[in-house]
């Protein structure tokens, strides 16, 4: 029985330390990209530089309609929690989509009132988080550990079946791991960028992992391998278990404004993106100017949040979002860690002194390429619609950008 158990453990963690090494070699090349090109709306600045124009335009507006996705996705993952403390599991889905919409505005509401605002409520949140994890750490030493029952289901899959099963595990896996490359967007806004971004990247990537392996290790420890495969609100159910009706209900609350810290990330880096965009033409000036005392980019962050509740009215749940998302991630993580081979030949940024470079280069960015080109095939074999439609979303914004320029170059020309 011990034996088993440990062949689960196994097998349950390979996705989550594998998807943190992926993370960890993804740091290390987004810290050499942030160092050699620390500018406002970073994440859009090396398509430019990188590769034709018309590619940038085309990959970075994906990128922001899978980030708008990606953020909807996370305000219904907040609101299942807090509704279902409030209120049971029954209850109405489209409860979800009325309580991540307020979400969205609140967290836009907080962004249109400056950067400073907006990083002050992230320091508070990600203090919330912590404690949250915190407390689920605690309950896998408190609590009696689970009770396997039953035959266990781990069997021989052959290599094959074993790189298609963990393929898709790391689709979820890299969702909850991403987010790290959203730090070069900032690279103008923050003191001495070519040191502070790398340094940032790297502790908070290294932070994250091991927070999340031994939150699962408690999950693991606590619910078992069997109930944790069907369990919802896993957090929920472990706040319960150690506090009572009372305590999971706090708990929910709390976890719901610590997931939130997710949104006013990507609320703080897509509208520098936009900005980015308009700084090389690709976007009209509007999207540049700055209004306020507070010089908020508040078109860019209109627009963006309207984008983000538009996507969450119209796909209710979490699963649904998923795996567009992650195919439109993927083709965007893996081009734009491609640039770090430009920026390397070109030599960008060395006449800077302190530019940070990576020692495992081209080694770390060759892994992090290629497993993402694994959750990417996966998401084209598992769920070709999604594909298709993310591929679609593509070739309709090449489409776009060509009208545009064609649009641009006959105003010129009268």
């Amino acid at each position: 029985m011990q034996r088993r158990r440990l062949q689960r453990l196994l097998f349950f963690f390979t996705a989550w330390i594998l998807g943190g090494f992926v993370a960890f070699c993804g740091a290390l090349t987004y810290a050499e990209i942030g160092s050699r090109y620390p500018v406002t709306g970073g994440y859009y600045k090396i398509f430019s530089y990188a590769y034709h124009p018309s590619v940038a335009f085309a990959l970075n507006c994906v990128i922001l309609f899978s980030n708008a996705a990606s953020l909807s996705g996370v305000a219904i993952i907040g609101s299942e929690y807090l509704l279902s403390a409030i209120l049971g599991q029954d209850y109405p889905s489209y409860y979800n989509s009325i309580l991540g919409i307020a979400a969205i505005g609140t967290f836009y509401g907080l962004n249109v009132l400056g950067l400073q605002v907006s990083s002050r409520t992230q320091n508070v949140l990600m203090m919330v988080k912590l404690a949250m994890l915190a407390l689920i750490l605690l309950a896998g030493i408190a609590l009696p550990q689970a009770v396997s029952s039953g035959t266990p289901e781990f069997q021989s899959i052959g290599v094959k079946g074993f790189i298609l099963s963990l393929a898709s595990a790391l689709v979820a896996v890299s969702f909850t791991y991403g987010g790290y490359q959203q730090s070069i967007n900032f690279g103008e806004e923050v003191e001495q960028p070519s040191r502070t971004v790398p340094k940032g990247i790297m502790l908070g990537i290294l932070v994250v992992i091991a927070i999340y392996v031994l939150v699962n290790l408690s999950y693991f420890s606590t619910i078992g391998f069997e109930q944790l495969k069907s369990t919802k609100g896993i957090a929920s159910v472990i706040a319960f278990r150690l506090l009572g009706t009372a305590g999971e209900r706090i708990f929910s609350v709390l976890l719901f404004v610590a997931v939130l810290a997710y949104v006013n990330v990507l609320m703080l880096s897509n509208p520098r993106v936009m900005y980015a965009m308009a700084d090389d033409g690709v976007l009209p000036g509007i999207f540049q100017k700055k209004f306020g005392k507070h010089q908020v980019l508040l078109v860019n962050l209109t627009i963006f949040a309207f984008l983000s509740i538009l996507t969450l009215m119209f796909a209710s749940t979490f699963d649904r979002i998923l795996g567009f998302v992650m195919f439109l991630d993927s083709v965007g993580m893996v081009t734009s860690a491609a640039t770090l081979f430009f920026m390397r030949k070109r030599k960008l940024g060395e006449e800077r002194s302190g530019i940070y470079r990576m020692k495992w280069f081209p080694l770390a960015t060759i892994i992090f390429i290629t497993a993402y080109l694994l959750v990417c095939g996966s998401i084209i074999v598992n769920t070709p619609h999604l594909a298709l439609m993310g591929s679609i979303v593509f070739v309709g914004f090449l489409g776009l950008y060509l009208l545009i320029r064609k649009m641009f170059r006959k105003n010129n020309s009268l």
